[in-house]
């Protein structure tokens, strides 16, 4: 089969540079090599594996030794690499053209190199823009704006979307031609933060949006059980979480707790934890004992091949006054006792559901219909630079009044916690035993002696 320029230059092995008598060693090259703009070519290292005259001029390189080089810190500004211009067009192939280099005084276009399916490397061209005394310009008008609305260099420019009007008006003196240089400018700039902002403020809400429409209400517990749950995503990020609960009913009167978090964030992470909600109803439904529940999922989640998760579960058992606890990896529970005081349940901790590796035990402890559990993701406690056990500490030193009900249980723990501004997503899940009534046949006074 012929091959051309364009198939070299598409060559598993990237391309070579300029031979040692200095001419180029790429194909039809002569062209390029004369060319006015600069042209390199980077392999999929971002390393040189050519460059004519004119990228050298513009970049200040040393056209020799420049083969198998990093880009110097001069080049980075004309290709664009502290912006990633290089590695996101190595990333999804897409060509960009970015205004790079000192005050904007150059074009850059980057196209991504493939042989056969195979990634190998990047061709860049470097022009010098033709109007300087526009970017000196801008470059003054820079210094004299207080805090400038920044955003992508080919965005909000003329023949964008018109979002508003920028009104000035002054007394005195008209308005001089510097003047307006800096009012456009200013002007598209800030435009570029308007169109940010609104795009942001799009994504989070559909993020937010999915993140409710996954994490639904969890199932109705008996009615012998009192709770309340919350979920809080991490501040103002769009970025959805892997945090979920469940209440799933059992026989005799009894009910589930789970609290649970997929490792990671993004879409992925909040489906994932869709799934692991989905299978812990299916292995619930057999009634096992939480520790045994969790060795099934762990099982039946390591062959799908999903990020491990954390997951705490509690069977309550109202009428014998009994919650039996199994953890993987979660942190402990805590319980909120008759005088307002809390204290961690020691529920050994063991691996995280979907390594396959198994191992949980149970707990059992009594609860009275005065005691309060709470269960809850790691983001109610975390801090930055902060150790666990003072996390943990933080939360066993919150006091709650003895008569407050379980929703202000849970308010006051999020207030005192300042979960609000939370680094990450927090979920809360309380639990209070419903106090039983007396059968009217227990009230009835005996009022004879036997027959």
């Amino acid at each position: 089969m012929a091959t051309g320029p364009w198939d070299r230059l598409q060559g598993r092995h990237g391309l070579p540079t300029a031979d040692a008598d200095g001419t180029p060693g790429l194909p039809g090259g002569q062209d390029l090599w004369d060319s006015a703009a600069g042209v390199v070519v980077l392999d999929a290292d971002l390393r040189y594996r050519y460059a004519n005259p004119a990228f050298c001029r513009i970049t200040g390189e040393s056209e020799a030794g420049v083969a198998g080089r990093l880009p110097s810190p001069a080049a980075e500004q004309c290709l664009g690499t502290s912006t990633g211009l290089p590695a996101e067009v190595l990333a999804d192939g897409v060509p960009r053209t970015r205004v790079t280099g000192p005050g904007g005084r150059c074009h850059t276009t980057c196209l991504r190199l493939e042989n056969e399916g195979t990634v190998t490397g990047l061709m860049c061209v470097v022009a010098e823009s033709s109007a300087p005394r526009l970017e000196e310009e801008l470059a003054r008008a820079d210094a004299r704006l207080a805090v400038p609305l920044t955003g992508p260099p080919d965005g909000g420019g003329p023949g964008g979307t018109v979002l508003g009007l920028t009104l000035l008006a002054r007394t005195g003196a008209a308005f001089t031609g510097h003047d307006i240089t800096v009012a456009r400018h200013a002007a598209r700039r800030a435009a570029v933060g308007v169109v940010h902002a609104r795009a942001f403020a799009a994504e989070q809400g559909k993020s937010v949006e999915l993140q409710r429409a996954l994490l639904t209400e969890p199932g109705k517990p008996h009615p012998n059980l009192r709770f309340a749950t919350r979920y809080l995503p991490a501040g103002s990020s769009n970025i959805v979480g892997g945090d979920w609960f469940e209440t799933v009913r059992l026989h005799y009167g009894r009910t589930l707790l789970v609290m649970g978090d997929v490792m990671g964030h993004g879409v992925e992470a909040a489906v994932e934890m869709n799934t692991y909600r989905a299978m812990l109803r299916d292995v619930a439904a057999a009634d096992l004992p939480p520790h045994r529940v969790l060795r099934q999922l762990d099982i039946a989640i390591s062959e799908t091949m999903a990020r491990p998760a954390t997951c705490l579960l509690v069977r309550v058992d109202p009428a014998r006054g009994l919650g039996s606890f199994s953890s993987a990896g979660h942190l402990p529970p805590v319980v909120f006792t008759a005088d307002g005081h809390a204290e961690l349940v020691d529920v050994p901790a063991g691996p995280p559901l979907g390594t396959g590796v198994g191992g949980y035990e149970l707990v059992t402890r009594s609860l009275t219909p005065d005691d309060t559990l709470l269960l809850y993701t790691d983001g109610l406690v975390e801090r930055r630079g902060e150790d666990i056990d003072d996390s943990l500490l933080r939360l066993v030193r919150v006091r709650l009044p003895c008569t407050a009900t379980v929703d202000e249980m849970v308010d006051s723990v999020v207030r005192e916690l300042d979960a609000e501004h939370a680094e990450d997503d927090v979920a809360l899940l309380a639990a209070r035993f419903r106090p039983r009534r007396a059968h009217p046949a227990e009230e009835q006074p005996f009022l004879g002696g036997p027959r």
